[in-house]
C-alpha cells in the first residue's frame, strides 16, 4: 500500500517552500518518523518525517524545486516491504547495454548532488577522480569547486584561437545557484530596512577588563552549578535591557503615524544557522538570570545550527544584539531588524593602549556600535544609550545590584 508524503503546514502566512535535501533515495528503506526531506522556507528549515515505515518508492520533486502546502513529495510503500527490495542474482552474462547504462547512471547520480553534477558537466570535469566530502562520501559542489580552483600541475595549453566576444567570457568558471528562500528573505529585509528607515550608527569603546576578571574568577563554579559557560552575551543582554529601560524609544516601533512603546524585553540574538543568518528571540529577557540567559542563548544557537528553530522562535523581538567579534570583526555598522528601531553590534576584544589616571596602560577594549532609526531616536538618546551599556559592562556589579 502506497502512503503519500505531503508538504505539511509551514506556519502562518507561509504557503511555499523549496526542497533543500533528500535524505533518502528511491528504493531505500525508511522508518516511521525518520526525517526524509528538508524543506526550506523564507524563515526556517523543516524536516518532513516519514508517515510510516516502508520503502521510498517514488520522489516527485527534486532538490531545488518549489513546492506548496499539500503537494505530494513522494510515495512510501508501507508494510512488509520495509526492507530494501532484494536484488536478483547476477546473471552470468552481462546485462543489455541500455540496462547497464541506466544502472551506471543511477549509481553515478547517487554519489553526487544535482548542483555538483551540473557544475561538473559544464566544466567537463571527470568526477570519478573526486573524493566526496558529503554524507556517505557524496560529492558536493564544494568538492567540484575545490578541483576547479586547484592550480594545474602541467603547463598551460596554448591559447585557443580568438573567439567572438560573448556576454559572459568566464561562464565556464562561474556557477549560478538560486537563492535559498531564507537568504532571499534576509536580502529583502535588509533592503527594506535601508529604504524605509533613517539609519544612523554611533560608536563607543568598552573596557572589558572587569567582566573578563569576573568570568575568570567564577566561570568554573558557574559552569559546575549551571552546566553552561559564563559568556559575554548575558552581560550585554542585561546591559542592553538597562539601557532600554532608560531610553524606551530604542525598544519601540513606528506604526504609521503612531509609536508603539513596548514594556517587555524580547531580545533577538543574531546567530549563523546552517543556511544563513537568523535572529531567534530570548523571551522576557529582563526576568532571566545570567545563567538562564546563557542557557537560552546557547540553546537557540544549537537549534539554529541544526535547523530545529520554529517560526515562534524568530518572531516578535523588540531589540537585537549581533556579535561580529566571534568572526574577528573589529568594527561594523549593523542594520536594524524591522520593525525594530535599534541594534547593538559587539566586536572582537583587542588589547590597546589607553590613558588611565594620566598613565598609558594596556586594556582589553571592545568597540561597540548602535545603529538606530533616526526617525524616532535622536542622536542624544542614541549616544546616551550606548554610554549606559558601556557603564554597565565596565562596572558589572551594577547589573547584579540593579543600580
Amino acid at each position: 500500500m502506497a502512503v503519500e508524503l505531503k508538504v505539511p503546514p509551514l506556519g502562518e502566512s507561509i504557503t511555499e517552500a523549496v526542497v533543500g535535501k533528500w535524505n533518502k533515495k528511491p528504493g531505500d528503506a525508511v522508518s516511521a518518523d525518520e526525517p526524509l526531506v528538508v524543506l526550506e522556507t523564507d524563515k526556517v528549515t523543516i524536516d518532513v518525517p516519514a508517515p510510516s515505515a516502508g520503502t521510498l518508492a517514488q520522489v516527485s520533486f527534486k532538490e531545488g524545486d518549489k513546492v506548496r502546502v499539500g503537494d505530494v513529495l513522494g510515495l512510501i510503500e508501507a508494510g512488509a516491504g520495509a526492507a530494501r527490495p532484494a536484488q536478483a542474482a547476477p546473471a552470468p552474462a552481462a546485462a543489455p547495454a541500455p540496462v547497464a547504462a541506466a544502472a551506471q547512471e543511477s549509481a553515478a547520480d547517487a554519489r553526487i548532488t544535482p548542483t555538483a553534477k551540473k557544475m561538473a558537466e559544464e566544466n567537463k570535469l571527470d568526477v570519478s577522480q573526486l573524493k566526496g566530502s558529503g554524507a556517505g562520501g557524496r560529492i558536493t559542489k564544494e568538492d567540484v569547486l575545490g578541483q576547479l580552483n586547484r592550480p594545474a600541475s602541467t603547463p598551460v595549453a596554448p591559447a585557443a584561437p580568438a573567439q567572438p566576444a560573448g556576454p559572459r567570457p568566464n561562464a565556464a568558471r562561474e556557477e549560478r545557484v538560486r537563492m535559498t528562500p531564507l537568504r532571499k528573505r534576509v536580502a529583502e529585509r535588509l533592503v527594506q530596512a535601508q529604504s524605509t528607515a533613517a539609519l544612523l550608527t554611533t560608536f563607543n569603546e568598552v573596557d572589558m577588563g572587569e567582566v573578563m576578571a569576573l568570568r575568570k574568577k567564577y566561570n568554573d563554579k558557574f559552569q559546575a552549578k549551571h552546566g553552561v559557560k559564563l559568556g559575554f552575551m548575558s552581560f550585554f543582554v542585561r546591559a542592553s535591557i538597562e539601557a532600554l529601560k532608560a531610553f524606551p524609544q530604542v525598544n519601540a516601533e513606528i506604526d504609521g503615524e503612531d509609536v508603539i512603546f513596548k514594556h517587555y524585553y524580547d531580545i533577538g540574538v543574531a546567530v549563523s544557522g546552517s543556511r544563513g543568518l537568523v535572529v531567534p528571540v530570548v523571551r522576557n529577557a529582563d526576568k532571566l538570570s545570567l545563567a538562564e540567559l546563557e542557557k537560552g542563548v546557547a540553546d537557540l544557537g544549537t537549534r539554529a545550527r541544526t535547523d530545529k528553530l520554529g517560526l515562534a522562535d524568530l518572531q516578535g523581538g523588540t531589540f537585537t544584539i549581533t556579535n561580529g567579534g566571534i568572526f574577528g570583526s573589529m568594527l561594523s555598522t549593523p542594520i536594524i531588524n524591522p520593525p525594530q528601531t535599534g541594534i547593538l553590534g559587539m566586536h572582537n576584544i583587542v588589547e590597546r593602549p589607553v590613558a588611565r589616571d594620566g598613565q598609558v596602560v594596556i586594556r582589553p577594549i571592545m568597540y561597540v556600535a548602535l545603529t538606530y532609526d533616526h526617525r524616532l531616536i535622536d542622536g542624544r538618546e542614541a549616544v546616551q544609550f550606548l554610554v549606559r551599556v558601556k557603564e554597565c559592562i565596565e562596572d558589572p556589579e551594577r547589573l547584579l545590584l540593579d543600580v
